[in-house]
């Protein structure tokens, strides 16, 4: 069996001397690499360097090649045979960025985060709600080039569903495009959705009678809230460009896609800003029944206060041991003291059970 082309390498040293590169298989980063012409999906495995010789000895068609977090040596093969711009392939490599749209001469270099509800028992316990990651794609006249961070961006039933669609996949690598950034777009929904319900249930438990849930632990839903709304604005301005003629890299029949695609993201982000602000309302909600808790256990503490105060002022009166004190030597002393030691205790706790500090 043939081996593999690679791209790049890594030297590794031999007793202190560095030796020749060693090869990176393609598939270790390139999870497919496809050529489509009129639609279609061309048969057979494809180097970077013959799918874009088909193309251009064709004169028609397009390259979708998918990269999973290569790094700068493996990618670097790919982006001078398809001249992308350097600053754009560092941005590819190192990740972390925000969802954004960038024109490098005839090519629009665009971030979008993927997003993840992570299955839990309970919001008020789980440490992580929302995992994010990140898909680059570069996008030219003849081809389209993914990378993809983190372990749930997968875009396989996307190129599935492109696969099954020619008619769709005629319009170009721009249609592509579209249909990432629709992909995300619905992930945003789904989650949104899943955390709609979560909210929805420390809202309950909010308001129940007696329940232990606190600010910490809304707090944890808010952070997460956050880190969906950090991958979720960004992207309107994006979205708009490629709908208004940013680039003619994007023809007009498929812009009024990314309109639509446009649209459920408006409908997501006021989601995400009305999750914000519930919870924002929700953690003043709580700080204010634990502070009407308190002070319910303040009013109860003083009541009980209140009555042993009482005892304690008799017995400090009568534990004086002076000589002549009255009472003291009188046979129904003790019994009097206790009478009305019980007597204040009483009239006491009914005075503070009617104003329901008991």
């Amino acid at each position: 069996m043939p081996a593999l082309p690679s791209i790049g390498g890594r030297r590794r040293r031999n007793g202190g001397q560095l030796t020749a590169p060693v090869p990176v298989p393609l598939s270790a980063y390139v999870v497919d690499c496809a050529v489509y012409v009129d639609g279609e999906r061309l048969p057979g495995r494809w180097t970077h360097s013959q799918a874009v010789g088909e193309v251009r000895r064709r004169g028609e068609g397009f390259v979708w090649i998918g990269l999973h977090e290569p790094d700068s040596e493996q990618i670097q093969g790919i982006a001078d045979t398809f001249g992308l711009h350097e600053l754009a392939v560092e941005d590819a490599v190192h990740a972390h960025q925000r969802p954004k749209l960038e024109r490098y001469d005839d090519t629009l270099f665009m971030v979008v985060k993927t997003v993840r509800y992570v299955e839990h028992e309970s919001p008020t316990t789980a440490s992580e709600i929302v995992e994010t990651g990140e898909i680059m794609a570069f996008l030219g006249t003849d081809f389209i080039i993914t990378v993809r961070h983190g372990n749930h961006s997968g875009l396989a039933r996307v190129r599935s569903e492109l696969d099954a669609d020619p008619e769709r996949l005629s319009t170009g690598p721009a249609a592509v495009l579209h249909a990432i950034a629709d992909h995300a777009v619905d992930s945003y929904l789904s989650v949104s959705g899943a955390i709609e319900d979560d909210i929805d249930e420390i809202e309950a438990n909010v308001f129940a009678p007696r329940s232990t849930i606190s600010a910490e632990q809304i707090y944890l839903m808010k952070r997460e809230v956050l880190e969906l709304r950090r991958a979720v604005m960004p992207l309107a301005t994006p979205l708009r460009r490629l709908a208004e003629g940013y680039s003619r890299l994007v023809p007009d029949d498929v812009r009024s896609y990314f309109r639509d695609v446009d649209d459920h993201l408006a409908r997501v982000s006021e989601q995400v800003a009305g999750f914000d602000e519930l919870l924002t309302t929700l953690v003043d909600a709580t700080t204010t029944k634990i502070t009407l808790q308190l002070n319910s256990d303040m009013r109860k503490i003083t009541a009980w206060a209140a009555m042993i105060a009482v005892p304690t002022a008799i017995a400090g009166i009568y534990g004086m041991n002076f000589t002549f004190m009255p009472e003291t030597q009188w046979r129904f002393g003790y019994p009097l003291v206790m009478a009305v030691i019980i007597t204040i205790c009483l009239i006491l706790y009914r005075v503070f059970r009617k104003n329901r500090w008991l």
